[in-house]
């Protein structure tokens, strides 16, 4: 089967996702162009060089619906002979179009590929795009559906972790993120969101809380405790699934959880010819993705299942991967990933994660993965793996190698 490489990442950085945001002016298709023509520029690409474009968005609806893939082509410097697909596995949107497109190039289904994704998550707030899963009473009563925040917070009740614990690892977060910011660990891989103009309108992650401590953190309500304890409650129905829990120890809070960001963020892959033909430098190559389903109450849980079922498919075990990507949507993600693996906090989100820097949801899963290529070549690493949990229960995964 033919090797599929990584050629290229990059992204641009994160808004705040509210009005005042610095990206509020930014449509999403506008950040996903700006990703493509950074890509197209940096690699000197022909538009015929690129089999399809897989781009993942989570709330496709308005601005952002109407395959927004393909919307943001016609934007774009490509030509109109390059398609667009846009896809949409919630949290892990763009973690699935590079997977599928790594499958695709070793299949032998084109030479090269753009994957990534976009959310635009002040323009477009989430829910936006409504479901059955949470509002259908035939699907949401069967699978004790509730909200991704109760979620987490059975996480936290079911393995243990207290609030204190959560607190210390969203400082961290932050504290991690901010060093990297000044030690310019993003640099390779940012590109400037500018106006028509071309001033810059952000150049640099805007939700970073630098200086956030466990003290100013304490004073901070759980953010679902009124959600889950209101009668009648998501408690109740969480308890209903796991009676022996009797109450859930609402542990999360703005301060440790996922910021809402805008943002976006693309990987150009390619098999080995490709890169011959436009005189480029394989960056890694992919060694396993994998996806699973899992219990959609608890929800959260997916990266430890996930990451069970690629170690093996690869024939690797946790020792043998250098640097881990968990992304933060909630403190108990990763805490409970690390209790799974005995993992050691110094190899996992080295950076900062989603906490410090924000989760466009539909962008995600590619800025972690390019995160991690950059601190694999930072570092001198030759293995990493990354993660992301998925709302309904799912989780995504992927192994990069160094070439």
């Amino acid at each position: 089967m033919t090797e599929a490489y990584i050629y290229d990442a990059v992204r641009t950085p994160r808004g705040k996702g509210r009005k005042d945001g610095s990206l509020h002016e930014v449509t999403a298709v506008r950040l996903s162009s700006t990703v493509l023509n950074a890509l197209k520029e940096r690699n000197g690409m022909e538009d015929s060089s690129i089999e399809d474009v897989i781009w993942g968005n989570v709330h496709q609806v308005g601005e952002q619906g109407a395959n927004i893939a393909r919307t943001a082509v016609l934007q774009s410097n490509f030509g109109d002979v390059v398609p667009g697909v846009s896809v949409n596995r919630f949290c892990a949107s763009a973690l699935e179009t590079v997977n599928m497109a790594a499958n695709q190039v070793k299949g032998g289904d084109g030479d090269a590929y753009i994957a990534g994704g976009v959310e635009s998550m002040s323009r477009v707030p989430m829910g936006s795009d409504g479901g059955a899963i949470a509002v259908d009473p035939s699907v949401a009563i069967a699978a004790y559906m509730v909200p991704q925040g109760i979620s987490s917070d059975i996480i936290a009740t079911e393995y243990g972790f207290t609030r204190d614990q959560a607190d210390a690892m969203a400082v961290e977060s932050q504290r991690r993120a901010a060093l990297a910011w000044k030690e310019g660990r993003f640099g390779k891989s940012i590109i400037p969101v500018k106006d028509i103009n071309g001033a810059t309108i952000l150049a640099h992650d805007e939700y970073i809380r630098e200086g956030t401590t466990v003290e100013g953190l304490s004073g901070l309500k759980p953010s679902f405790k009124d959600l889950g304890e209101t009668m009648p409650g998501f408690d109740q129905i969480a308890i209903m699934k796991y009676p022996h829990l009797e109450k859930i120890n609402h542990i999360h809070h703005a301060g440790n959880s996922s910021g809402i960001v805008d943002g976006a963020a693309g990987i150009l892959i390619g098999n080995k010819e490709f890169g011959e033909k436009y005189g480029l430098k394989p960056r890694a190559r992919f060694k396993a993705t994998a996806k699973i389903g899992s219990d959609p109450t608890i929800m959260l849980t997916g990266p430890v299942p996930v990451t069970e079922k690629i170690l093996k498919r690869a024939g690797m075990t946790i020792g043998d991967i250098d640097l881990f990507e968990v992304n933060e949507a909630f403190a108990s993600i990763v805490m409970r990933w690390e209790q799974a693996f005995d993992a050691d906090h110094d190899k996992v989100n080295v950076n900062g994660g989603a906490i410090a820097m924000g989760h466009p949801m539909g962008a995600t899963g590619a800025i972690i993965l390019g995160t991690l290529l950059d601190e694999m070549e930072r570092q001198d690493k030759e293995t990493g793996l990354a993660t992301l949990c998925i709302g309904a229960g799912m989780g995504s995964a992927t192994i990069i190698e160094r070439v």
